[in-house]
């Protein structure tokens, strides 16, 4: 691992680069940045004619903020000349705006501006989410500081504040103090629109077990007294659902917010005063501080991706309400409205689910999100005025199965459109307009026909003039060819809608979960593909837990996880190492076994990973600047009351000359194994034997070109393992469509079918051919190539005659002369009508 230093920085400053996590920690203080090539979009909507920019940082400065915050609908209706201080949308001269803004922006770690924090924290936010505000404005910002020469930004370890592993309450499994306390009042005043078939959070769900599992994590269950023991006053409630009615005036009722805040957090109060007494911390661990992921993470996000030519930008942290937030900060915003079955994930993203009947009988339809045509239209100016684009998206299909799905497309019909990402079963789809390619075609991963998978996944197509159309899945090209020629994007259509999850009619719906969308004016490099790949998704955090009471004589120790919310139900923790925050200091010979997460005062069955750690921190293996790394192994901890309110902590068996001594319990008596049920003696081909079978029998090569296509197309119905529990209708299928592919090969070819009915005649009109004589020159061969006589319980070979020549009498009988070429497609369809069967199927 490396660092970046910089000179006169005290020690204690010491950063840590993250290779692994595509992150650089520099100890310039705060975010850093390092050159790369530029693209930078501004826009103009106020008309300035004051005094010109004195420098070219603030020219950068009123193309980055002033020219997106001056309007009256932003911050230019108070903070202009002649108004409130600071004046850093001053009108009529942007030098003075520009002074005035350097006093509340931190251009080394933009997201910490008081300008973002002031904003963040309820102030004058023109969207209904202050996160997404607060996103576009650490965008203007980071536009500015990275001027005209784009970035690579890095994160900084900080010291968090340090506390003791506190006595802890949990949410229990029965619901009925809160259906008793909080439930009531969600009905009452939420259920217009947080039931089960409105919007989310579902808190007043008719289902008060849905109600509580959403509430849970808009729930703090330190409201009730803080440390000092005193009751918690309404102006210090962490509780989300007091949070909304005090300092977002959001649906309040009874008179005023105020009031309405105080009545949910007497009732929230009620209902943890009926959960007891916390349990405290067992005596005999030796553990770390405490941290919690959302007050104690340090963002990690924040570094490392490629983002200079970003139009639409879409990270949804949002995690509530029924819009999903264009951050990118280019103008106009491309918000998306998410209507139907949809519903935001943990950790950041939204999931796409099927139509469904409600509670109350209604029909909900499919999940979308879809863009505005006015908004979508800046697709158009900035993607045809540029002539190429990546789209970037991490997505996580919900199964393998689904066709003409819509991921994500920029359309104006099932047929009309600008550009869609769709899947196909295993397949990604791409489908574009331009002066050289068919809009309705699909260019498709075809060189890997089981490339798309039910997990998550990093997927970028790319086009450019020189290059047209490539896919990439996990930081690497598919390898499939665009079979178009490059062309050019001046036959978009500016009417069109961006659209997530469905087709702008709603009936190419597609199941899955987007956890981030990008699409950039430009198109990435491959470098630049692997890199924003590496970087991961979704919320991450650096936990610096401490450990420096347990080490003596390092004042600074710390040992950091990458942490992120996994999903709605666990965390992820990764790639810890061991780090003194002092350049000075090094461990020396500190012994660390056994080492252990916990949660809410206890560890977890589950997910320990590490325990079976057991090294020694020092020596060779510690660089002071850039630590130990501890482990490669990463772990899913369990979410119990959600990101606000979990508190972690580190548990070792031995850390320096502090232990835990323990002895693992007597292993539980096993029952007796039960008898399984018999196994069938017989079994399926798996999809290349059959694919073998029939080549050996009939002699046709598994490479011949129809043969191939055929295998390639319904590979994946075809059986994958051998148990012949494990038929399906589906197989069938498969089996059937290579076997005629395969007669038909066999009986088109002159050599090969005289060969393989040498006393047959082919030149025979059909009415006449497929007399008892003839019937036998077809089925003889048949029954000795394909059947054979090896097998006990097999039909009889006359019941197989009596069969197919049942089969050859109805496809001959034409009412006198049949026409041309009938007595192949007979002979064609008797023969896979044999190879089609269980003699090809079953070992």
């Amino acid at each position: 691992m490396n660092i970046i230093r910089c000179s006169g920085i005290r020690p204690t400053h010491a950063l840590l680069a993250l290779i692994a996590s595509a992150l650089l920690l520099s100890g310039c203080g705060g975010e850093s940045t390092e050159s790369l090539p530029d693209t930078t979009t501004g826009s103009t909507t106020v008309s300035y004619s004051g005094p010109v920019p004195a420098t070219d940082d603030v020219l950068n400065f009123k193309r980055s903020i002033w020219d997106n915050l001056a309007p009256q609908n932003r911050c230019g209706s108070c903070h202009n000349d002649g108004g409130q201080s600071p004046q850093f949308v001053h009108q009529n001269d942007i030098n003075i705006a520009y002074a005035r803004a350097n006093t509340i922006v931190n251009l080394a770690d933009p997201s910490q501006s008081q300008l973002v924090t002031k904003v963040a924290g309820g102030h004058q936010c023109w969207l209904e989410s202050t996160t997404a505000c607060a996103d576009i404005l650490t965008a203007y910002i980071v536009n500015w500081a990275d001027g005209a020469e784009g970035s690579v930004k890095t994160v900084e370890l900080r010291a968090p504040a340090i506390k003791d592993v506190g006595n802890t309450l949990a949410f229990p499994e029965d619901s009925s103090g809160f259906a008793t306390h909080v439930y009531p009042l969600l009905t009452e005043y939420c259920s217009e629109c947080h039931t089960g078939s409105g919007q989310t959070p579902y808190i007043a769900s008719a289902d008060v077990a849905i109600a509580y599992d959403q509430a849970k994590s808009r729930i703090d269950l330190g409201d009730l007294e803080d440390s000092d023991n005193n009751p918690v006053l309404l102006a210090d409630a962490s509780s989300r659902l007091v949070q909304r009615l005090r300092d977002e005036q959001h649906n309040c009722w009874d008179g005023s917010c105020t009031d309405s805040a105080m009545i949910m957090l007497a009732a929230i109060q009620n209902f943890i005063a009926t959960l007891g007494e916390p349990e405290p911390i067992a005596e005999n661990l030796v553990t770390s501080k405490a941290l919690n992921l959302n007050q104690d993470g340090l963002l990690a996000n924040a570094g490392g991706r490629f983002e200079d030519n970003v139009i639409a930008l879409y990270e949804f942290k949002t995690g509530e309400g029924q819009t999903a937030f264009d951050t990118s900060g280019v103008a106009p915003a491309l918000d998306m409205a998410l209507s139907g079955n949809v519903g935001w994930v943990g950790g950041w993203g939204v999931e796409f689910g099927p139509s469904f009947q409600n509670e109350s009988g209604a029909t909900v339809s499919a999940g979308k999100a879809q863009g505005s045509t006015e908004a979508s239209s800046k697709l158009h100016a900035l993607l045809t005025g540029s002539g190429e684009y990546s789209l970037e998206a991490w997505v996580v299909p919900g199964n393998v199965v689904q066709e003409d799905a819509r991921i994500i497309t920029y359309s104006g019909s099932s047929t009309a459109r600008n550009l869609t990402l769709g899947q196909t079963e295993q397949l990604y789809d791409v489908l574009h307009r331009s002066t050289t390619s068919d809009q309705n075609m699909a260019f498709s991963t075809e060189n890997n026909p089981m490339l798309l998978q039910a997990t998550l996944q990093h997927v970028v197509v790319n086009y450019s003039p020189g290059k047209g159309r490539e896919i990439f899945v996990n930081g690497q090209a598919t390898g499939d060819l665009d079979p178009d020629d490059p062309g050019l994007l001046t036959d978009w259509d500016d009417t069109f809608a961006l659209v997530f999850g469905n087709e702008t009619d709603g009936n190419s719906p597609w199941e899955g979960a987007l956890r981030m969308v990008a699409i950039h004016n430009r198109a990435l490099t491959p470098e630049q593909v692997q890199v924003n790949f590496e970087v991961g998704v979704g919320q991450k955090f650096f936990l610096l837990f401490s450990v420096s009471h347990l080490i003596d004589g390092m004042d600074q120790s710390f040992i950091v996880f990458e942490v992120s919310q996994f999903d709605s139900f666990g965390y992820l923790f990764s790639n810890p190492f061991y780090i003194d925050l002092d350049d000075e200091k090094s461990p020396s010979a500190v012994p660390l076994e056994g080492m252990r997460i916990g949660i809410n005062g206890r560890e977890p069955v589950v997910g320990q990973a590490f325990a079976n750690l057991n090294l020694t921190l020092g020596g060779a293996d510690y660089q002071p600047g850039s630590g130990q790394p501890l482990s490669r192994l990463g772990t899913v901890i369990a979410l119990e009351d959600g990101p606000d309110a979990d508190e972690f902590f580190l548990t070792f068996e031995r850390l320096d000359e502090r232990r835990d001594v323990r002895s693992e319990g007597l292993l539980t008596a096993q029952p007796e194994p039960v008898d399984l049920e018999p196994v069938s003696a017989i079994g399926l081909k798996t999809f290349d034997e059959v694919n073998a079978s029939m080549s050996k029998v009939t002699g046709i090569p598994v490479t011949a070109e129809a043969v191939a296509t055929t295998f390639t197309k319904v590979k994946q119905q075809l059986p994958t393992v051998e148990n012949i529990e494990g038929f399906l209708a589906s197989h069938q299928m498969a089996i059937t469509q290579m076997a005629i592919q395969y007669c038909d090969l066999l009986v088109s070819d002159q050599s090969r079918r005289n060969a393989f009915f040498p006393d047959f005649s082919f030149t025979e009109n059909a009415a006449t051919a497929f007399d008892v004589a003839g019937q036998a020159q077809v089925t003889g061969p048949l029954i000795r190539e394909f059947v054979g006589e090896n097998l006990a319980t097999q039909p009889a070979n006359t019941a197989i005659e009596n069969e197919l020549g049942g089969l050859m009498t109805k496809l001959s009988d034409c009412g006198g002369s049949c026409p041309p070429g009938r007595t192949e497609t007979v002979v064609k369809a008797s023969c896979a009508a044999v190879l089609g069967s269980a003699t090809t199927l079953i070992q």
